[in-house]
């Protein structure tokens, strides 16, 4: 893989030529700034910037400006090449707390291992109604241990106004939710982007969550779809390479309460 060209190619079309994530959002570009507004209960945030020394601050500002005149929380999402060098040391300045560092990792669908099918006794489900939506819910809380409100409402809405955009998993042990996930095809794209995947505690290591990889990758595939990517955290990038997956570069979710009292 070409990583230079495939990171230009990821810029343009899910960055500086992003399209709507979900039913009721909108991407807005304002000078150098690529941004979404979500719905209620959608994501909001900074999905793309080009800012040099001179107007970045400006640029954060009026993002802050922004947003806190919606009244909606919203993120900066940094990755590792965007310029200027400090632009996550300003944002942490204006009020932005940094989550953990994840690493953009992509493969090209035709060079995957994708012949990986779950352990005995866990079968793949599609999520196609509200159960199958509580059910990705229970497990994102049980695995990750947060609140997954907005990613419910999120993925309801998806899955009942605009079904062909994402496609959602869940494995059951008998009647068991035990992993789950999901994978957005957004139109008129080469990147499948794959997000949420979990697995419960005590059903790690088993190989559940590899075959949900593979399981969404050859539903990519299958939709003409060249590459897959996925943000991923420290204890999935091994079981992302092995399946074939490549690093790019970082990417930090930087995050903005509105109601900071920090000065930008």
């Amino acid at each position: 893989m070409d990583h230079a060209a495939v990171l230009a190619l990821f810029d343009r079309d899910m960055r500086e030529g992003a399209r709507p994530d979900g039913p009721g959002a909108r991407i807005e570009r304002v000078g150098r700034v690529v941004r979404q507004v979500g719905f209620e209960n959608g994501w909001s945030g900074v999905v793309w910037s080009d800012l040099d020394e001179a107007g970045v601050d400006a640029a954060i500002t009026e993002q802050i400006r922004y947003y806190s005149g919606l009244g909606r929380d919203f993120e900066w999402k940094l990755y590792g090449h965007d310029l200027p060098v400090d632009l996550g040391q300003r944002l942490r300045d204006a009020g932005f707390t940094a989550a953990p560092e994840e690493t953009l990792m992509v493969a090209e669908v035709a060079d995957l291992t994708l012949d990986v099918e779950p352990p005995e006794g866990v079968r793949i489900l599609p999520v196609t109604d509200r159960e199958g939506v509580e059910l990705v819910a229970a497990v994102h809380e049980k695995a990750f241990g947060r609140d997954s409100t907005r990613m419910r409402h999120q993925l309801l809405a998806h899955v009942t106004a605009d079904p062909d955009t994402v496609m959602a998993v869940v494995a059951l042990a008998g009647d068991e939710p035990v992993s789950a996930a999901r994978m957005e095809l957004l139109p008129n794209t080469r990147f499948a982007g794959l997000w949420g995947g979990g697995t419960v505690e005590g059903w790690r290591g088993r190989g559940i969550y590899r075959a949900l990889v593979a399981h969404r990758a050859r539903v990519a595939a299958e939709r003409g779809f060249r590459y897959v990517q996925v943000d991923a955290l420290a204890g999935s990038r091994p079981v992302l390479a092995r399946l074939g997956f490549e690093p790019l570069t970082t990417t930090t979710p930087y995050e903005y309460a509105v109601g900071s009292t920090a000065t930008p």
